[in-house]
């Protein structure tokens, strides 16, 4: 499993970033308590896309409607980061981690992470849905040599694997248009001369 763990993350896109994350040794969980675990999964998988999802509205659309949604859609920000604040507050969470993850496994730092061959859950709390971690068990495999250890996933439901492929794929999409958009100002400067 981790050669073919760890070919089967490194051949994916996988989001790269400071999460507030936990991994800990744990035992397996029996069939019951991970269809459990893929059950909040799948749920925490839809509010995060939900509220992470931003409007690309152009400049050119004044409907009243589309005014409209926009100030729902500020209202609605505002309402879940209270009910963040209060289920979790900033103190709460665990620490910020370096973290590369997609539906195969993840990436993050040895330090604190067990040896290689025990099982592990990891937690991650995105930003958007504190109070509701993306709780992934796995493996802890061997994995790259730069001072990094590797998780790969075991039991996650189909949904759950495309719910987190279809969240990655969609913050790789948002960090290349944003990349594109400020790279923009520079080449328009240059075709004008």
């Amino acid at each position: 499993m981790g050669d073919e763990g760890w070919k089967a993350f490194s051949e994916r896109v996988a989001w790269d970033a400071a999460f507030h994350a936990t991994c800990e040794t744990t035992s397996r969980p029996d069939a019951a308590a991970l269809g459990l675990i893929n059950d909040r999964n799948a749920s925490v998988l839809v509010a995060v896309s939900a509220l992470m999802e931003r409007r690309t509205d152009s400049a050119e659309d004044d409907s009243p409607l589309s005014h409209e949604v926009a100030r729902l859609d500020a209202k609605l920000n505002v309402l879940m980061e209270i009910v963040n604040r209060l289920l979790l507050p900033q103190s709460g969470l665990p620490p910020r981690i370096p973290l590369r993850f997609n539906a195969a496994g993840a990436v993050l730092s040895w330090a604190g992470l067990p040896p290689v061959g025990q099982s592990v859950m990891l937690k991650i709390h995105f930003d958007s849905c504190r109070a509701l971690p993306l709780e992934l068990p796995g493996m802890r495999m061997a994995g790259p040599s730069d001072g990094k250890g590797f998780v790969a996933f075991e039991g996650l439901s189909e949904a759950v694997r495309d719910g987190i492929e279809r969240l990655v794929f969609r913050q790789h999409r948002r960090q290349v248009a944003e990349a594109r958009a400020q790279a923009r100002p520079a080449d328009g400067g240059q075709e004008a001369m």
